[in-house]
């Protein structure tokens, strides 16, 4: 059975790399993988404005509409002007290409900071908005909504493992029942009441809202600020409009026409269903609370309050019990499955980060599946410690969400005005100098929406947002110091213009350490003559002067030909005498090279791994600093380790230069490690009390 099957069987069989192609989207594929984020937020952002405005009673509730189109403005500014971001930028470095190259590398940071906090809290808000939808519909799932959420977290990263095309197949049917079912409900409810003249109550319409204290009079800049809160808000529905110029490489050709289209789209249709959304509320009399038990009087001691999309489609729905029911299971779906566009995003951005050397090189390459499978699981670890941190609740997390979003807004269409004006000092062509300057207004009056949509988050949520302002300086900090520790080796491991002489070793001095002659330091010692160094000689350390003795005797009667250098050890201590010597001969011999070849013998079972001393991976680990010395081990696998039917063991009889191995091994040549570094034991004790 391979060994890799539990892993096959969970992500699938691994992709040749000249299979990338195939993986590309076609629009009716892009929409959900990419803007499943931003149209699964009308489910939330209509009652994060309901919840602010219940602060002030039920006296505020009516500027809901009003707040719901200023935010559907911005949203249709900011769609314009990212249409002008995959046109320009279509690499896929989005936001952080634009802000690098027109206003330098510490502002693509700063946007890179804030976007990679902003696909985190991606997942995290979306799975517990979507796990409460589902809770609100089905109570009895009430209390287990923290496991529910990491749960989702979890299958969500191991869908995403499995590839960008088989994931983005897999979450687009969900994408647009939630888009049929939400524009089905609102055209369902709008012909209820303007053709039959239908009530349609929300279970909460008969309930009086009160304002909390201290907010029962509100009134000049104190309304005015509350207002500016709930359109603070109800901007959460912007979120994900970013992704999709992120993605562009992932879209089938041509690239940016492909990813303007599907701007266009997911604005059309988020637009549409956010304001009907917002009208229904308005028509059903649905009421959010802050706090249910203190302000919504008349309303049950054990009242427990349903999102404001499930109060909607109930009324909606009152007579049609499964429309209710299908709603809440899409929603719940599409607010899980909206995480993917930040699996998505956030694997992307962190590759190019890698390839900028700002994070680790491990998160550039593709896995077996052609997905960046590191960004994906470290996504899936982030958004879970913020979950868990946050309780799983929707409302605290969304308001640490779009402050790193609007952030990227900002930088990003300041970055495109730049870009603008650069190519229109030389551009000469009169109709492509019009086209600019269309383009050009277009990202300037995006950045004045973005702009005070940033200014009154920050003046109306520090108290929350600060959590993710921190997070992203923290972010900041931590890539300028990789960038850093990547620039300092760099320039460390850059080859000099120098003679060879210089740079390469004069002699190299080949030790083998033994502690007694069995097979594993038998084949050490053959592959060192091997090696042909201009001097070799076996070092065995003197912690029992019985055994030492009993070394030297053999070694005569064999009439081994390497000369064997004993180590007196008064502390029966093996590295020390061992580093001490190899620290005499480089001091004697600065440049040349001391090469140690250590015997050692591999076992297959963990239990077997208590029954060594693991000396030798001690003596790597510290051999590992000492400037001009190598490391080989030798391995010799037991009959534990092999995973076949066991083979006749290799047996050297006589003296070392007679005989070759039968079963060849691996020779791990490096400066420090084997195979299994865990399973071998020390080259100077390598045996004595297990093999004999």
């Amino acid at each position: 059975m391979p060994t890799d099957l539990p892993k096959r069987i969970l992500i699938g069989r691994a992709l040749r790399s000249d299979k990338l192609g195939e993986t590309l989207l076609p629009k009716r594929i892009a929409l959900p993988v990419f803007a499943s984020d931003a149209l699964s937020s009308v489910a939330y952002a209509p009652e994060e404005i309901l919840l602010t405005l219940s602060l002030a009673g039920a006296s505020a509730i009516h500027f809901s509409w009003q707040i719901g189109v200023v935010v559907a403005i911005v949203m249709l500014a900011v769609v314009a002007s990212y249409r002008q971001n995959v046109h320009a930028y279509p690499s896929g470095g989005g936001d952080y290409e634009v802000a690098t190259v027109n206003h330098g590398p510490k502002s693509g940071l700063v946007v890179a900071s804030a976007l990679l906090v902003d696909y985190i809290l991606t997942v995290a808000v979306s799975t517990t908005s979507g796990v409460a939808n589902v809770v609100s519909a089905v109570p009895a799932l009430r209390g287990h909504e923290l496991g529910l959420s990491v749960t989702l977290v979890i299958l969500l990263m191991g869908m995403n493992l499995r590839g960008v095309r088989e994931s983005g197949t897999a979450f687009a049917i969900p994408t647009y029942a939630f888009m049929v079912g939400v524009m089905g409900m609102v055209g369902y409810g709008l012909v209820r009441h303007l053709v039959f003249g239908a009530d349609m109550p929300a279970e909460s319409s008969g309930f009086h809202l009160e304002a909390t204290p201290g907010n029962e009079s509100l009134a000049g800049f104190a309304l005015v600020f509350l207002l500016l809160k709930a359109f603070s808000s109800g901007c959460a529905a912007l979120t994900g409009v970013e992704a999709i110029s992120n993605g562009v490489p992932a879209f089938r050709k041509p690239k940016s026409k492909n990813a303007a289209t599907t701007l266009l789209m997911m604005a059309g249709f988020a637009v549409v269903m956010f304001m009907g959304i917002i009208y229904l509320a308005h028509l059903t009399g649905a009421q959010m609370a802050e706090n249910p038990a203190e302000q919504l009087v008349g309303a049950p001691a054990d009242y427990h309050q349903k999102t404001a999309l499930a109060q909607i489609s109930e009324a909606v729905f009152s007579n049609f019990t499964p429309g209710f029911y299908f709603i809440a299971a899409v929603t719940g779906l599409i607010l899980v499955l909206a995480a993917n566009t930040a699996f998505n995003g956030f694997p992307v951005l962190g590759s190019i980060l890698a390839q900028d050397r700002y994070l680790p090189r491990q998160l550039h390459t593709r896995g077996d599946r052609l997905a960046f499978s590191n960004g994906i699981i470290l996504l899936a670890l982030a958004a879970i410690l913020f979950i868990v941190a946050f309780d799983a609740d929707p409302t605290r997390l969304i308001q640490l969400y779009i402050v790193g979003v609007f952030v990227s807004f900002n930088m990003s269409q300041s970055g495109m005005i730049r870009h603008w004006t650069r190519l229109l000092r030389t551009e000469t062509d009169q109709a492509k100098r019009s086209h600019m300057q269309r383009s050009r207004a277009i990202n300037a009056f995006g950045l004045v929406m973005t702009s005070a949509v940033l200014i009154v988050v920050l003046a109306t949520k520090i108290s929350h947002a600060w959590i993710a302002i921190a997070t992203m300086v923290a972010l900041f900090v931590l890539m300028k110091a990789i960038r850093r520790h990547y620039d300092r080796v760099s320039r460390e491991l850059v080859a000099a213009e120098e003679p060879d002489d210089v740079v390469l070793p004069t002699r190299v001095h080949a030790i083998v350490l033994v502690s007694k002659l069995h097979k594993p330091a038998l084949r050490a010692l053959a592959y060192a003559r091997l090696a042909r160094a201009h001097t070799l000689e076996a070092v065995s350390v003197n912690v029992d002067p019985a055994d030492t003795e009993a070394l030297r005797r053999e070694w005569d009667e064999r009439g081994i030909e390497v000369p064997l250098k004993v180590l007196d050890s008064p502390f029966r201590e093996i590295t020390g005498p061992v580093l001490d010597y190899v620290k005499n001969l480089r001091r004697s011999s600065p440049r040349d090279v001391v090469s140690v070849y250590i015997p050692e013998y591999v076992v297959g079972h963990w239990y077997e791994h208590l029954l060594h001393n693991q000396s030798a991976l001690r003596l790597k680990g510290r051999l590992l600093f000492k400037p001009g010395v190598m490391v080989t081990s030798v391995p010799w696998q037991l009959e534990s380790s092999e995973r076949r039917k066991p083979q006749k063991a290799w047996s050297a009889p006589g003296a070392v230069r007679r005989g070759e191995p039968r079963r060849p091994q691996a020779v791990k040549s490096k400066v420090s490690g084997t195979s299994d570094p865990g399973s071998s034991d020390g080259p100077a004790d390598a045996s004595k009390d297990t093999t004999k």
